[in-house]
């Protein structure tokens, strides 16, 4: 055990002071500063003065309860509405529902009105809270999306009865 230990020992001694002698070397060959000759003095290229343009108006932000706004958000209810129906349909003829989210309000009419009327309401303040950061694009996206995922609820469930 005792000879395995200075063996090591031997070794790792052997690999540092190698390291080192080898450091020493490559330090020595670094060139001196004061043999380095003077660039010539360049002198500073002249500063240009610039005319400003002003800046452009900002867009007019639109109104939250815009036409388009009411459009969308009409269409989440309706679409909203029509995935209850259809999803309530479904359950009552044994279907399951496939959405982990809404699963646990799944077993009452109450609790899957609720849960698709929350679905509406947090769509609409999802949309005003990215309207008042000024992400409007993202505020009209929001909409859109969810209208798309609840007719895709809406077609399969109606495909799958």
């Amino acid at each position: 055990m005792q000879t395995k230990i200075s063996a090591a020992f031997k070794s790792g001694a052997v690999a540092v002071l190698a390291v080192f002698s080898f450091c020493g070397a490559a330090f020595s060959q670094q060139v001196s500063v004061a043999l380095l000759q003077p660039m010539e003095i360049q002198p500073s290229p002249m500063i240009k003065n610039f005319v400003t343009k002003p800046v452009p108006p900002a867009p007019v932000e639109h109104r939250f309860w815009d036409r388009e706004n009411r459009f969308l958000f009409g269409a989440v209810a309706g679409f909203c509405a029509a995935d209850f129906a259809v999803t309530h349909a479904n359950l009552q003829n044994g279907g399951r529902e496939l959405n982990p989210l809404t699963r646990p309000f799944a077993g009452s009419t109450a609790g899957l009105a609720a849960n698709f009327a929350g679905e509406t309401v947090g769509v609409i303040g999802l949309s005003y809270f990215f309207h008042k950061t000024g992400h409007h694009k993202l505020e009209r996206m929001t909409s859109v999306v969810n209208i798309g995922a609840s007719a895709f609820a809406v077609g399969y469930g109606l495909a799958h009865r």
